[in-house]
């Protein structure tokens, strides 16, 4: 079983920055899918970023390419979500995920590994 856990969440103003770590048990699961997806209130949890099948790039959503940046700590087994310019549409609950199949996926119901969640609150 892959234990994943956020931390980082918090209020900060439009504009402001926030950096979002998810520690990882054990190993560095470096064959597995990980990756961030975040769930604001009345929507669909949605992708945000993630590493790409090689591990040398990653990938993110249109929403926050530029403003995010998702990178990690392998001799930590941490992986961050960097997120600058934030606003107010950013507010949500943030997850890490994981997928033991290796898929490289964006979509949620391909993950079966998931952190508790941080909740991350943009104000205007």
């Amino acid at each position: 079983q892959v234990q994943l856990v956020e931390s980082g969440g918090g209020l900060v103003q439009a504009g402001g920055s926030l950096r979002l770590s998810c520690a990882a048990s054990g190993r560095t699961f470096s064959s597995y899918t990980m990756g961030w997806f975040r769930q604001a209130p009345g929507k669909e949890r949605e992708f945000v970023a993630r590493f790409t099948r090689s591990g040398a790039g990653t990938y993110y959503a249109d929403s926050v390419k530029g403003r995010f940046t998702v990178s990690r700590n392998n001799a930590k087994n941490i992986m961050y979500l960097q997120m600058n310019s934030l606003k107010p549409e950013d507010t949500a609950v943030y997850y890490c995920a994981a997928d033991q199949m290796g898929r490289w996926s964006d979509r949620a119901y391909e993950y079966n590994y998931w952190g508790q969640g941080t909740q991350v609150t943009v104000s205007s």
